[in-house]
């Protein structure tokens, strides 16, 4: 059903200024150059590597376009398999798809809703190539199982980190334990410069090819190094550039990614502490943060009893202008995942915690006055 957004009053997301944005853009224009690898790109790149902890990092067009890096770089063929949660968006199945991989979908645990590690080893096959944990909501996968099980199989992990951006998994920053990671700075993530992405390469092995695939299979990178004198095609790539204008968006942004995370902790705290009362009552559940995970605070769920009672509470908060949202629907399912093998009771979890998630309005400058307009209109739902 189309949302009429004249009838809301509070969106489920807004992007908003928190920096220099408008500065830096300025400064782009006006330099004269604004294609990609720019002087703001080569800044988003340094903050990325020294804050992370990564051997390098390389902007992109979008997260999307980063796992498609990842799939050339790992050289996917067809008849290649790699293990994917059903739970998660499109890109990240669709990036090994166009290199003809056939997709496996595991199933998520019904606590962090993300890759059950417990039902990993048994889909390993001697097709298996790669393994692409998600971290759902910004809370770390158990990477500990899921490295131990890849490693002994010598298989490949490329996270895909697009909510997870700053979180942590026993002290180790998210997108650091693949040997790939990938990144979104669309309009909904907590950074954002409305569309783009990146790929964080851990190991060192992959970063002159990643060059080189970025800049359309040519050794650009390399001639304006001056590591040599003219540049050609030397393998297969496409224009993965992200303009140093959105750049330039993106690195006032990354630059106070501490206020933002304090900003976002303290709104996910308030629906925490607020909600929690009405949600045990009602049985509902909320995000489950492992002792040993510091979450990037992306988004804010709650799990329903059922799929009617979702469905009333989003009619509901609908009615009082304020719009909640479900979020995936299990691959596996869909028209696409049929044909990949998919059917009705391959991945229960995913397929009752789809049905029953509904996620809440977050975005950055989200008042505490608008806040409270929310969970109040929540608590006097009754069923």
């Amino acid at each position: 059903m189309a949302i009429d957004l004249t009838k809301v009053n509070i969106p489920f997301n807004r992007s908003s200024l928190v920096g220099r944005e408008l500065e830096y853009i300025f400064k782009a224009m006006s330099g004269g150059q604004i294609a990609g690898d720019q002087t703001f790109t080569k800044k988003c790149h340094e903050l990325l590597e020294k804050t992370l902890g990564v051997p390098k990092a390389l902007l992109t067009t979008s997260c999307t376009h980063a796992l498609e890096m990842s799939a050339l770089l790992l050289d996917i063929q067809a008849g290649d398999e790699v293990i994917v949660p059903s739970f998660t968006f499109v890109s990240t199945v669709n990036a090994f798809v166009l290199r003809g991989a056939k997709p496996v979908f595991v199933d998520v645990r019904p606590d962090t809703l993300n890759l059950d590690e417990a039902k990993l080893e048994r889909l390993i096959t001697q097709r298996t190539r790669a393994i692409v944990p998600v971290h759902y909501a910004g809370v770390a996968c158990e990477m500990d199982a899921i490295i131990s099980i890849a490693n002994a199989h010598k298989i490949k992990i490329v996270e895909d980190n697009a909510h997870g951006l700053f979180g942590q998994y026993k002290d180790r920053n998210l997108g650091t334990m693949g040997c790939m990671a990938t990144q979104s700075f669309h309009e909904t993530k907590n950074f954002t410069c409305g569309e783009g992405g990146a790929l964080l390469i851990n190991d060192a092995q992959y970063i002159e090819r990643a060059e080189i695939i970025r800049e359309k299979g040519t050794n650009r990178s390399r001639f304006f190094r001056g590591q040599v004198d003219k540049y050609s095609w030397v393998d297969v790539g496409s224009s993965y550039l992200m303009s140093d204008v959105l750049a330039a968006f993106i690195f006032a942004q990354l630059e106070v990614w501490k206020d933002v995370q304090a900003r976002r902790k303290r709104i996910w705290d308030y629906y925490h502490e607020n909600l929690a009362g009405w949600c045990n009552r009602h049985s509902i559940r909320r995000p489950v943060i492992p002792e040993h995970c510091r979450q990037a605070y992306h988004m804010y769920y709650m799990l329903l009893p059922s799929l009617e009672i979702r469905q009333k509470l989003i009619s509901h908060l609908k009615e009082k202008g304020i719009l909640s949202v479900f979020h995936y629907l299990p691959l596996h399912l869909s028209d696409m995942g049929l044909k990949y093998g998919g059917k009705a009771g391959n991945c229960p979890v995913t397929e009752d915690i789809s049905d029953r998630l509904l996620r809440l309005p977050f975005f950055n400058d989200l008042s505490q006055d608008v806040q409270a307009n929310v969970v109040e209109a929540i608590t006097s739902f009754t069923f």
